[in-house]
């Protein structure tokens, strides 16, 4: 027997990257702007119920920081009135500020919950680096940039789903 689906997926996205045309590539891939049904969208409809076309069309909330330190505090606002990030991208390097890994220590001290990935090109630190000074768990992965648009996609709605169950059943527990 399956469990019971959370009512509410928390589909809230932070990217913190310095570089402003990464964001947009996120808001392209997690948030399009074009919802405009086509024949196919209602043929779909008609047959299956659900379209295939808005299933894999998931939107996700997405923000922005432009530096470690902002995305961290963007985190703890989020977190103090309730609406906490279900997961973040963060940029390896974002000069001149905190890297990623710092930034991901940071946000961890105020949301423990929130799920990272760690986006780099060439990155300073080894997997093993990375894992020994941000800690090792199941709340951070390691994206190799350019990563493909489904990479992205599928990591968003994988770790949101990931932390709404996580969120929903750590909830139900506490009842």
């Amino acid at each position: 027997m399956k469990a019971p689906r959370p009512h509410k997926r928390n589909r809230r996205i932070l990217v913190i990257d310095d570089n402003r045309a990464i964001h947009d590539d996120f808001r392209k891939i997690l948030s399009p702007v074009d919802n405009t049904p086509t024949a196919l969208n209602l043929t779909e409809t008609q047959i299956f119920g659900l379209s295939l076309t808005e299933e894999r069309q998931i939107r996700f909330e997405v923000d922005s920081a432009y530096q470690g330190e902002e995305g961290y505090a963007m985190v703890q606002k989020a977190f103090d009135q309730g609406r906490p990030y279900a997961m973040a991208f963060v940029d390896m390097r974002m000069p001149p500020g905190w890297d990623g890994v710092q930034t991901t220590q940071a946000i961890w001290q105020v949301d423990p919950e929130i799920q990272i990935v760690i986006c780099t090109a060439h990155s300073q630190y080894s997997w093993q680096e990375i894992f020994e000074i941000a800690g090792q768990n199941d709340r951070t992965i390691v994206l190799k940039k350019p990563f493909a648009t489904i990479e992205a996609l599928q990591l968003a709605k994988d770790l949101t789903e990931k932390w709404t169950t996580l969120h929903y059943n750590s909830k139900k527990k506490a009842i």
